[in-house]
């Protein structure tokens, strides 16, 4: 009922308008948008390196505001990978073959996360997973949780369902449905995916190196390789963020990484704190 329900929406529509909406600049009436949604979302700003809501333009300068220096702590180990944003976890576990958990009883594939695309596909299976949902509330910008080079991104249309936990309940192979940007980066533990969800009023996605991800008119798959451009990125270097709220799924290969035995559905997270051990440190979750 309630996928029905969300399809009855034009979700395309409304979230690139509610984009549109969130760009001009219209002085009172986006400072009072602002702070009533600082008031209805109980939003930190004593966090954020502006913490005035009268300095923001716009709303979306306010939605991916940056975060005041020392506010979040990079853990130092360096066989950790860290949380890549401020969130709640959905799930994490292994990779059954090619079978992801969504919530708890439903699973959805792994090759329909990779958009169709078999060796993606080949590499991740029986790897790891950690699914990552950002509240309105949160803070919006996405970082590295490990250090990489980027070899490719892949931008993917679909649907707009949102991604709350409702729906991720309710709405059988959502994030395998939804519009995303699957980034694959190399690392030292082998490839890791990096993949920013899009939902119901997500404008759009920007990745540093690229900028706002727009689909094309057409709406096909389409591919960016940048093995040949040196991209590098450390961990807890800043990868993109979105123009309004969503979900960040991680994906790592057999045995490269095991989870914080501390990590469970609904746990909060934090940008920078330990959610995993690569493959040389120990403590670790299967």
């Amino acid at each position: 009922m309630k996928s029905c329900l969300q399809n009855l929406i034009p979700q395309h529509f409304l979230s690139r308008l509610a984009g549109k909406l969130a760009n001009p600049r219209l002085g009172l009436i986006t400072q009072w948008a602002i702070k009533k949604f600082i008031a209805h979302y109980k939003v930190n700003m004593a966090e954020a390196k502006i913490a005035d809501c009268r300095e923001f333009k716009t709303f979306n300068d306010f939605f991916t505001r940056e975060l005041k220096a020392g506010a979040r702590v990079i853990a130092s180990d360096e066989n950790s990978m860290i949380s890549p944003v401020d969130g709640c976890i959905s799930e994490l576990g292994a990779i059954e073959k090619d079978k992801l958990l969504q919530a708890k009883g439903a699973y959805f594939n792994l090759l329909d996360l990779c958009a169709g695309d078999k060796a993606l596909n080949k590499i991740f299976e029986n790897g790891s997973f950690l699914t990552i949902y950002l509240a309105p509330k949160d803070y919006h910008r996405f970082h590295m949780p490990i250090a990489g080079k980027l070899l490719q991104m892949i931008y993917v249309p679909g649907k707009l369902y949102s991604v709350n936990p409702s729906s991720v309940q309710n709405v059988p192979g959502l994030f395998a449905l939804n519009e995303r940007v699957i980034c694959i980066f190399e690392t030292d533990i082998g490839k890791v995916a990096f993949i920013a969800v899009g939902a119901m009023i997500v404008g759009s996605m920007s990745m540093n190196w690229h900028g706002i991800v727009a689909p094309s008119n057409n709406r096909m798959i389409t591919q960016w390789d940048y093995a040949d451009k040196n991209i590098m990125l450390k961990r807890g270097d800043e990868v993109g963020h979105f123009r309004l709220g969503s979900t960040v799924i991680l994906l790592c290969e057999h045995n490269a990484v095991r989870w914080n035995s501390l990590l469970q559905t609904k746990k909060t997270l934090q940008l920078g704190e330990i959610i995993g051990k690569t493959a040389a440190g120990t403590s670790l979750r299967s």
